[in-house]
């Protein structure tokens, strides 16, 4: 699968996750996709959040595969 359709896949599953994000205070930010790793950034609430691991693993990560299945990880940089 090309790259730009992968990025496009998983700014579409970011899309669908932001609003249940900004409902807590919180947002998500695509910052690379390298490898089939995607890295993002919680902002706001999200990144002091205690369960933002949960959320990024059970939310976010399961998300992203279920639109682009290649994807083997995601990391959230700080």
């Amino acid at each position: 699968m090309k790259a730009q359709e992968t990025q496009n896949n998983v700014e579409k599953a970011l899309e669908e996750i932001r609003p249940f994000l900004l409902s807590d205070g919180g947002n998500i930010k695509l910052l690379s996709i390298e490898d089939n790793i995607v890295k993002v950034q919680l902002e706001g609430a999200c990144s002091g959040c205690s369960v933002n691991q949960m959320t990024l693993k059970n939310g976010v990560e399961a998300t992203i595969k279920k639109y682009a299945p290649e994807i083997e990880e995601v990391i959230n940089v700080a």
